[in-house]
């Protein structure tokens, strides 16, 4: 059975909306697209290849996955990021779109989405990255099939745009197992699913503790 991992970029206050470019996603009217640009370096860079080299095949939901495949495969061969995305294989999660698919070495998952990704981790032995695809990666936390997440977070507050952990949205404990930071000041979290049953209870680092007796 494969892993599904999430890699996103995030603001501090949870925005995923439109990271690179002003135009990438502008639902709700959000004009401040491109927030991620001015803190990329040398260190999210190394990251993301790390984790491109892993191998694995690429999860997408479809306005993510039109995105990518109108930029990626008119980008340079010598593009490392460009030649690992279009080489790789990359399923996505639709109901909409019909096969054929434009992007090289794409399938389409049919159905309902959380039970064809579920099925398509039962058969797969890698890892399963989403790069973007929020409403996507909202439900299958719903189910539990998340089973890392590599969170980008960025200091810069927006205020609006849409965020990748939906206020109504399902609860989820996470233990830290890495973090990294950029030159810029990007926070690189990974974090897997903790076991619920320990959250809270006596003891746990959630659990407050009772200040002194001031008698």
């Amino acid at each position: 059975m494969g892993r599904i991992v999430v890699h996103d970029s995030l603001t501090l206050d949870g925005v995923m909306q439109a990271p690179g470019s002003p135009d990438e996603d502008r639902r709700g009217d959000f004009t401040r697209g491109g927030w991620a640009q001015p803190y990329f370096d040398d260190v999210i860079a190394r990251i993301a290849n790390d984790g491109m080299a892993k191998g694995g095949a690429m999860l997408f939901g479809r306005r993510t996955y039109e995105q990518f495949a109108s930029f990626w495969p008119k980008q340079p061969d010598d593009d490392p990021f460009a030649a690992v995305l279009n080489g790789r294989q990359k399923y996505v999660a639709s109901r909409t779109l019909e096969e054929p698919l434009p992007w090289a070495n794409s399938t389409l998952l049919r159905g309902e989405a959380t039970g064809s990704v579920a099925r398509l981790k039962g058969e797969v032995e890698d890892d399963l990255v989403i790069l973007g695809s929020g409403e996507l990666t909202r439900s299958l936390m719903a189910q539990g099939l998340i089973d890392r997440y590599t969170l980008l977070i960025h200091p810069v507050i927006l205020g609006s745009g849409r965020r990748l952990f939906a206020a109504d949205g399902a609860f989820t404990a996470l233990q830290l197992i890495s973090t990294a930071t950029s030159t810029t000041g990007v926070l690189i979290a990974t974090y897997e699913p903790a076991d619920r049953a320990t959250v809270g209870t006596e003891g746990s680092a959630s659990e407050p503790q009772a200040s002194p007796s001031a008698t």
